[in-house]
């Protein structure tokens, strides 16, 4: 799934959205989690601000606001809506309007948006009623915009982080997973994501957009980012500590940094000129 190192979720890596308890376990840290995950490339932003009728987005999970500080900045009025009280709180103090509910629950009130944007948070979303539901809250001619990164770290940081994995957590369903995935398997999701849009019949046709960079992390970065990802917020402080022990030399051994290649993939969708009413 287009998500990160370790962060397939219980109980089905094919069904995350079933998994509401490590889909609401990211706000136990949310300051790190905010200070630690990536942003989105400038070039993802502008394109859907630009191909939007207007500036108002709805932003599905919005987390802490890392996305949604990126469209205010771009000039977009943006509202989040998060399952996650902790993460909710964090992304009103720094100047996010956020209501908390699962977007399958949430009630939108008569309101519309000329964007609705999920960023790397879809696959928590019911993937048919979540799509039925963007529908219902997008203007005609607005954009659904899914995204998130695809990245898995260098072998000699994957396996040892694999390895730990398995020692530690032994019960784990994500140890029967791959240390390193290939790009085929997150592009594989995201074009599911296309054809679950394309099944409303609220849609035009989806596009399928790639943006490719790279982050410098140092060991202190990495090892900060690790404890914010799905299959280890959950852990004991003892399991944890014996992972980011194992994945910190092996970034020693590299010279105290390494260099991640990124490939951050988006569906997208114009919402078509048709007659929905919102519930």
């Amino acid at each position: 799934m287009p998500i990160l190192p370790g962060e397939q979720p219980e109980p089905s890596p094919t069904e995350p959205h079933t998994a509401r308890r490590m889909a609401e376990s990211f706000g136990v840290h949310a300051q790190r989690y905010d200070q630690a995950r990536p942003g989105y490339p400038d070039a993802l932003v502008t394109r859907v601000a630009a191909g939007s009728p207007g500036p108002d987005v709805l932003d599905v999970g919005c987390g802490t606001g890392i996305a949604a500080r990126q469209f205010q900045a771009a000039g977009c009025t943006v509202l989040g809506v998060e399952p996650d009280a902790r993460m909710a709180d964090f992304a009103r103090a720094r100047g996010l309007e956020v209501e908390v509910a699962a977007f399958e629950a949430w009630q939108p009130v008569g309101r519309t948006y000329d964007a609705v944007i999920a960023a790397q948070s879809w696959h928590w979303v019911d993937p048919v009623s979540g799509a039925v539901k963007a529908a219902q809250v997008l203007r005609p001619g607005g954009r659904l915009a899914i995204f998130g990164h695809a990245y898995e770290p260098p072998a000699e940081v994957a396996e040892p982080f694999a390895a730990a994995y398995r020692r530690t957590a032994p019960d784990s369903p994500l140890n029967g997973l791959a240390a390193r995935r290939p790009l085929d398997l997150y592009q594989a999701a995201y074009a599911k994501f296309a054809e679950q849009i394309r099944g409303t019949g609220q849609f035009d046709d989806p596009e399928q957009w790639r943006f490719d960079w790279e982050q410098s992390y140092t060991r202190d970065e990495w090892l900060d980012l690790l404890p914010t990802t799905g299959g280890l917020t959950q852990l004991r402080p003892d399991q944890l500590a014996e992972i980011l022990d194992a994945v910190g030399g092996a970034i020693d051994s590299l010279g105290g940094r390494f260099t991640m290649k990124y490939t951050t993939l988006a569906t997208t969708a114009v919402r078509a000129d048709t007659s929905i009413t919102c519930e």
